[in-house]
């Protein structure tokens, strides 16, 4: 732990790492279940199959320490220098929280250990939230998690929402920089939300300890989604006094490549800058943009201070973007 009483830190992105489960759910799987086709699930939304949850063994805990200890290794750090783990999931495997049992798994015995729950813009209300910790100098280590398993609360005879979830879980470490030169590489940020349409995408809890599956008006998340995700990454550039084009990449929660598409025509930016990897995962909701990350930073996609956006957006209503740059 770190602390100070003058100028804020600097903020470094340094590491990071992911896990799924073994087993893949292709979509000609699932048109042996319900009523649809490969083909017409890869044409409404990118996605060609998900990594589906197959027991204890692929609990929500097992995969973000999975993530996590990649991470921390990728950073170069052991976990016992983590000061913070922050576990951004809406499908815990204890409402009491699941951070807890990550900081147990790694041995992060240092690390105090909360779940933060904003569906599936959870990633990015995480990273600026580990950044909130890091440039106030109340922590100097901080492991960021987006992990869900929402194979749990989908309903396999609804055709309508079980195409498009996976689960998995993506890890970043956060740090803070040398105070002597602090380097802040979070440069914009912007987070909203609008219970109004709270109701657009649920899992409610019906009773008797239990909970409904999932449920989503998905044309009016849609909408939802092209009109408003495109405002905050806008924002979050303008704070950084950046331009669109001034970006190597941009990797949004991948929901629907539709959408992914939409954003970049609205921005006229080169499609190939915009990260999709839903062919191969789905929808994994807070995981979704860490895994990418993940991805593209393991292909060597991604380099030392490349400059990226992420956006999220989802249930609550929720969105939110931020620019940063890597390392």
């Amino acid at each position: 732990m770190i602390n100070t009483e003058s100028s804020l830190f600097g903020v470094r992105f340094i590491g990071s790492g992911s896990a799924v489960p073994d087993r893949v759910l292709t979509n000609n799987d699932l048109a042996q279940m319900v009523d649809t086709t490969d083909e017409w699930i890869a044409s409404r939304t990118g996605i060609r199959e998900r990594h589906i949850a197959d027991g204890a063994g692929d609990s929500v805990a097992n995969l973000a320490a999975q993530a996590g200890q990649k991470a921390i290794a990728a950073a170069g750090l052991a976990p016992q220098d983590i000061d913070l783990i922050i576990l951004s999931t809406s499908t815990s495997d204890d409402l009491f929280g699941t951070a807890g049992r990550v900081q147990k798994i790694l041995g992060a015995e240092h690390a105090v250990a909360f779940d933060l729950v904003a569906a599936c813009s959870g990633f990015v209300f995480g990273l600026v939230t580990a950044s909130q910790y890091i440039q106030t100098g109340a922590y100097k280590n901080v492991l960021l998690i987006g992990a869900d398993v929402l194979s749990r609360w989908v309903d396999w005879q609804d055709r309508r929402t079980c195409i498009l979830f996976g689960d998995g879980a993506g890890a970043l470490v956060v740090q803070a920089s040398n105070p002597s030169h602090p380097q802040n590489n979070l440069l914009g940020f912007e987070m909203r939300s609008d219970g109004r349409g709270n109701d657009l995408l649920n899992i409610n809890y019906l009773g008797r300890s239990t909970f409904e599956s999932i449920t989503m008006n998905g044309q009016e998340v849609y909408r939802f989604a092209v009109r408003r995700v495109p405002e905050v990454i806008e924002k979050s550039l303008h704070k950084a006094n950046l331009e669109v084009h001034d970006l190597d990449w941009l990797i949004m929660h991948q929901a629907n490549q539709r959408i992914i598409d939409a954003v970049v025509n609205r921005f006229g930016i080169d499609p190939a800058k915009a990260v999709s990897n839903m062919g191969k995962y789905g929808n994994t909701s807070a995981a979704s943009i860490p895994i990418a990350l993940d991805e593209w930073v393991q292909a060597g996609k991604i380099q030392a201070d490349h400059l990226i956006a992420i956006a999220g957006f989802g249930a609550g209503l929720s969105w939110g973007s931020a620019v940063f740059r890597w390392g």
